[in-house]
């Protein structure tokens, strides 16, 4: 075997190993939002029922339904990080030669996972303070903490899939908007 084959050998255990992460992340992140969506419909229609034929709500439903936003959002994030769904102001961007957009997207998903990660980080320096107040949701009589746990891991597992893109632009050729998702060159404008 010759250098080249090692490194195309190497490449492929890097990129399969990349593919493998991302793509339980994207079941475990599909899963949480199917669930939880699913749930917070059955919460939902179940607390109409309720309040229709016994003229009573369930109690908890709101808390239950903000639980659930939360879980909702934060298993979200990643999702639209994997599927390159993140507002993007591309205006100068979509001008720049490919090198230079290159460079550019490399820089802005490193920089992206770097601040999700802190994120992550500042989440559970919050999470341990709300703890430590000793903070109970009043209907459903859990700790408030416990709701909040979904937030570092959202931005956690978005600062992986940023990470992940990262690592993919440096690898590859092609400008990489997600792990899955090639930067699709603009038209050439002539004037």
């Amino acid at each position: 075997m010759n250098q080249t084959d090692t490194e195309i050998s190497n490449r492929s255990w890097v990129a399969r190993m990349l593919d493998s992460i991302d793509a339980k992340i994207a079941r475990l992140e599909e899963f949480i939002m199917a669930t939880g969506i699913i749930l917070m419909a059955i919460n939902t229609i179940v607390n109409v029922i309720s309040r229709y034929i016994f003229n009573h709500s369930i109690i908890f439903a709101e808390e239950l339904n903000s639980t659930f936003i939360l879980l909702v959002t934060f298993a979200g994030l990643g999702y639209a990080a994997r599927h390159g769904r993140h507002i993007r102001m591309s205006a100068i961007y979509d001008h720049m030669p490919d090198k230079a957009r290159k460079i550019l997207m490399t820089v802005i998903v490193a920089v992206t996972a770097l601040f999700m990660f802190l994120l992550a980080y500042y989440a559970i320096q919050y999470i341990y303070h709300v703890y430590s107040k000793g903070r109970i949701m009043p209907a459903l009589g859990i700790p408030v903490y416990i709701t909040y746990l979904w937030v570092p891991v959202g931005f956690f597992i978005t600062g992986v899939q940023y990470a992940l893109t990262t690592v993919k632009n440096i690898r590859e050729k092609d400008i990489y908007l997600s792990t899955n998702l090639k930067e699709h060159s603009a038209p050439e404008i002539e004037v």
